[in-house]
Parts: C-alpha cells; structure tokens; sequence
C-alpha cells in the first residue's frame, strides 16, 4: 500500500452516499490513497529514495537531490 514516510499518510476510509439519500443500504465503504511519489531526497547528506506524498514536496518537508 502506498505511504509516505515522512508525514505517515495512509490509506483512509470513508463511506460513499448517494445524492438523494434515500437508499441508505446503497452507503458503500469507499477507500482512497493519498498521492505518494518515489523520489530522491537528501537524508543526512546522501541521496536516498523515497515515497513522499505530495503535500510533503510542496510544503518543503524534504530536499530533493
């Protein structure tokens, strides 16, 4: 599965409800994977590969090599 390993972002659950809500045995559990890229990075002064999501890319929390 996909994770990141710099914040730990996971898999998360949620459930899928029709717009009308009226057929509440439609409710479907539904999964969604956060957006996780193989990148390298710099950890401790040698480059190293990584799967970083892309919040973690954008907001700075690691260098790239």
């Amino acid at each position: 599965m996909a994770k990141c390993e710099v914040c730990q972002k996971d898999t998360f659950f949620g459930r899928k409800i029709r717009i009308t809500r009226s057929q509440i045995s439609r409710r479907a559990l539904s999964q969604q994977q956060p957006n996780v890229h193989s990148v390298k990075v710099v950890v401790d002064g040698t480059p190293k590969t990584m799967k970083v999501c892309t919040r973690c890319l954008r907001s700075g929390l690691v260098k790239r090599a």
